[in-house]
């Protein structure tokens, strides 16, 4: 497994259990929970998609070796 995957996973761990836990508490404690705890719920899912998304198209063809 490459490095940067390894560091995306890290991150991406990180970052849905951080998210995780603002929904959990907006729908705890929030006055109007389902609508403001939509943003996060969705950002907690795209953020380290597009994090995949940018590594992936950076160092897919960076690293690939020329075959001349």
């Amino acid at each position: 497994m490459p490095l940067w995957k390894r560091f995306w996973l890290l991150f991406s761990v990180i970052w849905v259990v951080v998210a995780a836990l603002d929904v959990a508490t907006i729908l705890a404690l929030g006055d109007n929970p389902s609508a403001k705890a939509i943003k996060p719920a969705i950002l907690m899912v795209a953020v380290p998609a597009v994090g995949y998304l940018i590594a992936w198209l950076f160092f897919g063809r960076r690293g690939k070796p020329s075959a001349d």
